[in-house]
């Protein structure tokens, strides 16, 4: 299940509410496009600024509209140990496949911290987990391989999303368990491969869902060779984009471009401004999906 090409979906928005019709079409768009695998409401999702009924009722509505023909891993950690179980235990009535748990924010937990919450929730709610290292969005605070090393020996964390945008934290992983790595980082998903991952939670494939796909499946099948050369045509396309603004700005306004979604955001988050708008069309055109 957690190997290949996961998308980290957007929340589309029109007048301030959840555009249900708009998800329904991406959803549909990823079961055409031979995506692996659905994240709804993580960081791309705009997690922060749904409420926690809103991000119920996203999941269960992608979890409906997959129909179980490709996996959902349903975002639902928070850096309340109490509201990630509750969120979690929801996923897994609605019949998510497993959790994605982002490591507590804000409030700075240590590494013992970590442990005890992540144990927690897979103590409590029987579903897979994908734990999410992303230091950048946590104050600087994350998990280290050796804590992630110790959750691992709970069956039922599974994965981790590596964010931390370190190969050797990668590497340190492997070298300590077997849990299955995946890419957080779009530019990264080649070189981590390199190391054991075996795939990536991709913001791009909001858009090149196929082109993310053709390279994690020449990866899995240990084609690195032939992989290198979409790692290359993406890595352009990821850098350009993803440096423009803070995720998920660049992405919401590229989907605007190409009459796929809104590039409506919730506060504090705004819209990308117009000098950057043209970097980005231009970033879309030399990749040829706008002529």
């Amino acid at each position: 299940m957690f190997s290949g090409t996961f998308v980290a979906l957007i929340t589309p928005f029109s007048d301030g509410q959840v555009d249900y019709e708009t998800l329904t079409e991406l959803v549909e768009f990823h079961l055409e496009s031979g995506t692996d695998g659905l994240v709804p409401v993580g960081t791309t999702g705009e997690s922060p600024t749904l409420s926690h009924e809103e991000n119920k009722k996203v999941v269960e509505h992608v979890v409906n509209v997959a129909g179980g023909k490709i996996p959902v891993i349903a975002g639902t950690g928070s850096n309340s140990t109490a509201e990630a179980i509750e969120m979690t235990a929801y996923a897994r009535k609605v019949g998510a496949d497993a959790s994605l748990q982002v490591a507590p924010y804000y409030n700075k937990p240590t590494q013992e911290g970590f442990y005890q919450h992540f144990k927690a929730i897979a103590d409590e709610v029987d579903l897979p987990i994908v734990l999410y290292n992303i230091p950048g969005r946590c104050g600087g605070t994350g998990l280290t391989a050796q804590t992630v090393a110790r959750l691992a020996d709970h069956e039922n964390i599974v994965a981790i999303k590596e964010a931390t945008g370190n190969l050797d934290m990668a590497s340190e992983i492997a070298t300590l368990c077997d849990i299955t790595i995946l890419s957080g980082d779009d530019s990264l998903t080649l070189p981590l491969a390199s190391v054991g991952g075996k795939g990536v939670i991709s913001v791009v494939a909001n858009i090149v869902p196929a082109d993310v796909k053709a390279m994690t499946d020449l990866i899995l099948e240990g084609d690195f060779v032939s992989a290198r050369k979409w790692h290359r045509k993406l890595f352009m396309l990821s850098k350009s984009m993803l440096s423009l603004a803070t995720n998920p700005i660049p992405i919401k306004a590229a989907m605007a471009m190409l009459n796929m979604a809104s590039d409506e955001m919730r506060l504090p988050m705004t819209e990308l401004e117009a000098d950057k708008a043209e970097i980005l069309r231009k970033a879309l055109k030399d990749y040829g999906l706008l002529t």
